[in-house]
């Protein structure tokens, strides 16, 4: 995976209306229009947006006759988990010593007269 992608796939990630769209098209393909009915934007506005997600690999538009929906493509979201996940290690590992840390202390404050 090379970080360009990886860099692009954070960029768009970014921004909460994009990740909204995202969980919009994750549930099914979508026009434009569809896609900008929730948000108090406007469909350029949006549109800037799809750019974004669609040069980050995030979702590809198709034609459907007089339609052009849009998709979710979610191989750069399971290489950003892929690499998240690199770290998941380290966390449980310090999740483990605060564990044992509060387990002493805990044990401590037992003891005390």
């Amino acid at each position: 995976m090379s970080a360009d992608v990886l860099d692009a796939t954070f960029a768009a990630l970014a921004d909460p209306t994009r990740r909204a769209i995202l969980a919009r098209l994750a549930k099914g393909e979508a026009t434009v229009t569809e896609l900008a009915a929730p948000f108090a934007m406007t469909q350029p506005a949006v549109s800037k947006h799809l750019r974004v997600l669609e040069q980050a690999g995030l979702i590809t538009r198709g034609r459907d006759a007089q339609r052009r929906p849009c998709r979710l493509e979610a191989a750069p979201l399971k290489n950003a988990m892929d690499w998240l996940a690199e770290y998941r290690d380290y966390w449980e590992e310090s999740y483990q010593r605060l564990d044992a840390l509060l387990g002493e202390l805990k044990a401590g404050q037992t003891e005390a007269p």
